[in-house]
């Protein structure tokens, strides 16, 4: 049988990646790979992958376990600069460890464990694509930032402003839940990215 391992993310922290690991899962289990790990983390995609722990923990594990597969929802998951993800490949590569990408069903590696340059060229492809749409946002983001400004606008919150006990039990469902497990703050802002201030605030009023 199979082995596999997930590599999950979301890069805000209202977000989860709860579906990506449930899907992945769900693949695994079609196919009868056994995930022996999930390496999931919430973490800024402006970050490279040096500083994404998840990323490097994943292929010392890999290499470690003599593992198959690592299975990915979205190619961007596994980094969002195109050099960065085509180095974790050819790591990948060099250990006949085939990547595969859900969403458009690629494998890297062929069932005899040759590199597939077909599934390499759509990657690198689908990685420059995203990396150029990123670029449109900021530029348009930036754009619509000035024009703001420009007609009289502000920016910022409104003196006074807090965010409601509701906002944040929405958006820090993650952090709760670890809180409730009595996890370190140290412990749990390596999980979520989240500050100890922002923890400690969460704690104080005993929102969980």
């Amino acid at each position: 049988m199979e082995t596999a391992v997930i590599l999950a993310r979301v890069s805000t922290l209202s977000q989860d990646y709860d579906r990506q690991v449930a899907e992945l899962s769900d693949f695994a289990a079609e196919r009868n790979i056994t995930v022996l790990k999930v390496f999931a983390n919430k973490v800024s995609g402006a970050k490279k992958n040096e500083e994404r722990p998840e990323i490097t923990d994943m292929v010392q594990f890999v290499k470690k376990n003599h593992v198959d597969k690592v299975l990915v929802l979205e190619i961007s998951r596994l980094g969002r600069d195109t050099l960065e993800a085509l180095k974790v490949i050819e790591l990948l590569n060099n250990e006949q460890i085939c990547l595969y990408v859900k969403n458009y069903n690629i494998e890297t590696l062929d069932s005899k464990g040759n590199i597939n340059p077909m599934a390499q060229f759509l990657i690198t492809i689908l990685l420059e694509v995203g990396r150029m749409e990123r670029t449109t946002i900021r530029q348009r983001m930036q754009s619509g930032y000035e024009n703001h400004l420009k007609n009289g606008g502000s920016v910022g919150r409104k003196a006074g402003y807090r965010k409601s006990d509701d906002i944040m039990k929405e958006q820090y469902k993650e952090e709760i839940r670890l809180l409730k497990k009595n996890i370190s703050y140290r412990n749990i802002h390596k999980i979520t990215g989240t500050s100890p201030n922002t923890l400690r605030k969460l704690k104080k009023i005993e929102l969980y």
